[in-house]
Parts: structure tokens; sequence; C-alpha cells
């Protein structure tokens, strides 16, 4: 289970937070959200997540408290991907020891391959049949 989490804010007519789940799960992986870092403690206590894609700027917990909270809990049980429209992505990813970062805007591809990647699974089979 990959977790992505990041602002789901209900009055933006395009939700972000929505279509990375969608991509997410298109591809094959199965994908919770959490709004906050707050709910997304609360959604690894009941399941650890293979991979965190992780935004910074968030109400109630950001990023930063976000991953402080998880390294001590947790440790290295899941690597983090900074996922930040920051102008240094790869400062933001260290400042949190972060294993990766992804930086906004992205495409589409690039997000399905650092998700394949930080897996170790590979790439899906476009051309299978099913």
């Amino acid at each position: 289970m990959l977790l992505y989490v990041a602002l789901s804010a209900a009055w933006l007519p395009f939700s972000e937070r929505l279509l990375v789940e969608m991509i997410v799960s298109d591809a094959g992986y199965a994908v919770r959200g959490a709004s906050d870092g707050a709910e997304a403690l609360a959604r690894v206590e009941d399941e650890m997540p293979a991979l965190v894609l992780l935004d910074m700027r968030m109400p109630v917990m950001n990023g930063w408290e976000f991953a402080r909270e998880f390294r001590a809990r947790w440790g290295r049980a899941a690597p983090i991907v900074v996922v930040t429209a920051a102008e240094d992505a790869r400062l933001r990813a260290q400042e949190i020891d972060a294993d990766g970062w992804l930086e906004k805007p992205f495409e589409i591809e690039d997000m399905l391959a650092t998700v394949h990647r930080f897996l170790d699974r590979p790439a899906p089979d476009q051309t299978a049949q099913p």
C-alpha cells in the first residue's frame, strides 16, 4: 500500500491528491490518501505503507512534522518521497532525511517511475492484454 499525504481542498475544482490517487491506483497499486500529517499517522497506525509520497505544506501537521514523528515511531519502515513545488526539492528532501523527491509540477510518467523505483517493482507492461 502506498500512502499519499497532500492537502485536498474541497473548494478547488481540481484535486491533485485525488488525481494522484487515481493514477497510482490505475497503475495497479493500492493507495490511501490523507489530507494532513495527523491523518497520515493514523493511517500508518492501521497499516504500514510500502511508500509515503509526502507533500510538505499542509494544515494541522505539515510534512516536516509528519516526517519527524514517522521516523521517531517507525524509523525507516517505509521510504518517504517528498512531493513539492519548492525551489529546491532536493534540499526539502534532505531536511527531513527523505529517501527521494519529486518536483511539482511533474509528468505522470515521472511520478509513476518514482513509485515503481521505490517499490522495487518493474513498470507494468502497457501492451499486455487482460
